[in-house]
């Protein structure tokens, strides 16, 4: 299996906790960061802007993305203006590809990369929704679309091909990343490098098993033995062996 060391997919880390995001920013294999709004919610943030402020001043010069929440354009775009402003050149600004109203975002995508704002076009889920999107990025505005592989493997569906298929379509837009966003284990993380898709976003829960890549299976073996030994005596269990319980039945067949 391919070392972690060697991995051409940039990682982002996936989070709205402070004390995490100020962890992975000293991790020196982490490239970005995104949030949105449901992590934030859990998070228990509560001032969007002071969080927003916090985290860069954590992060540095790494790129992040932060969400609109608006389901009116109008509003996506002065949200989005908004949240430009609050730092440099390495934040992007979420924007969905549809409202809740099934609404393409292609002209907003239009208006704010001719503008200059990198976005980061998210909540994809197919090839077609990502050549839509493309055809409203401004030429040579950084951006990313945000595939959610993670989500379409939930509906039973390979998600592979398709991010194969995404990463053609980025081809002749070379200032446009691909993420692999919503994963739900560390083999998609190898997935994705093996797809040559630019970035991958994680939880902690799933940056935190990057050290068991290419992990030797036996050694693996005895861990996960000795892991169950230690439980077990932690947690005081007991079995009187010197005591006689009923023999098993013998099931005769005919």
């Amino acid at each position: 299996m391919t070392d972690s060391g060697k991995l051409k997919v940039k990682l982002f880390a996936d989070g709205a906790e402070l004390k995490v995001i100020a962890e992975m920013a000293k991790n020196p294999m982490i490239c970005g960061f995104t949030t949105n709004p449901t992590l934030m919610r859990k998070a228990g943030v509560s001032d969007y802007k002071a969080f927003a402020l916090e985290t860069l001043k954590i992060i540095g010069d790494k790129p992040i993305s932060f969400e609109v929440f608006s389901d009116e354009f109008s509003e996506m775009k002065a949200q989005a203006l908004q949240i430009a402003s609050w730092g440099g050149s390495n934040i992007y600004v979420k924007i969905p590809v549809s409202n809740t109203r099934r609404e393409f975002s292609g002209p907003l995508i239009r208006d704010l990369t001719e503008s200059g704002v990198q976005v980061n076009v998210t909540a994809i889920m197919t090839p077609k929704q990502v050549a839509d999107v493309l055809n409203y990025m401004a030429k040579n505005v950084r951006g990313y679309v945000s595939v959610f592989a993670g989500r379409i493997a939930d509906t039973g569906r390979d998600p592979i091909p398709l991010m194969a298929e995404c990463m053609k379509l980025l081809a002749p837009h070379p200032w446009v990343e691909l993420i692999w966003a919503s994963p739900r284990e560390l083999l998609n993380i190898i997935q994705a490098d093996a797809v040559g898709c630019h970035i991958i976003t994680a939880t902690n829960d799933v940056l935190s098993k990057l050290p068991l890549v290419g992990k030797d299976l036996d050694e693996f073996s005895l861990d996960t033995v000795k892991m169950f030994r230690k439980d077990a005596l932690g947690a005081g269990y007991t079995i009187d062996a010197s005591s006689k319980g009923s023999s098993p039945k013998s099931v005769k067949t005919k």
